[in-house]
């Protein structure tokens, strides 16, 4: 695929994804804000309960938007820049389409962000007790897993020459 097109299809699904985590983060704050209980999906395992979340996750750093914001803005410039730099080759397919989810997750929190100053979270595990999360969160978490099995188990050093700012010399 062209450099080209693979930027457009990079912006376009990008926005996609964006869009479908704050339509969830809408659509759960309507229902669900102000419930205590909150809404089971499957009792004891899975409930849907509205959070405001000021830190990271597990609400780690809580309080510092600030340091959200320019770390934010740093990483989706480094994966725009690999993006851009990625050759137009079929082998780089796995590693685009996790970018383009890591982008979106940390697009759609930031957005929570800069409005809100807190980040909407809503799905719960309660059968482990895990931290309270929303859609952008899976997006961040799922590409992360993949992105260490790409670079772990699927590509070579070398195939990360593109990032490199040497030119290869005739």
């Amino acid at each position: 695929m062209k450099k080209s097109v693979r930027l457009i299809i990079f912006l376009l699904a990008s926005a996609l994804l964006v869009e479908l985590d704050q339509i969830t983060k809408i659509i759960a704050r309507a229902n669900l804000e102000g419930k205590s209980e909150g809404f089971s999906i499957i009792p004891g395992v899975l409930k849907l309960f509205y959070l405001e979340n000021q830190g990271a996750a597990w609400g780690i750093l809580n309080g510092k938007l600030n340091f959200f914001i320019v770390l934010t803005c740093l990483i989706v410039l480094v994966l725009v820049y690999i993006v851009i730099k990625m050759p137009a080759d079929k082998k780089y397919n796995y590693l685009f389409f996790t970018i383009i989810f890591l982008t979106s997750g940390a697009i759609g929190n930031f957005i929570d962000r800069i409005r809100l100053s807190y980040v909407r979270d809503f799905i719960y595990f309660e059968l482990i007790d895990f931290p309270v999360f929303n859609v952008a969160d899976i997006y961040v978490t799922l590409s992360v897993i993949v992105l260490i099995i790409l670079i772990f188990f699927v590509y070579k050093d070398e195939d990360f020459a593109f990032l490199s700012r040497k030119r290869e010399s005739n």
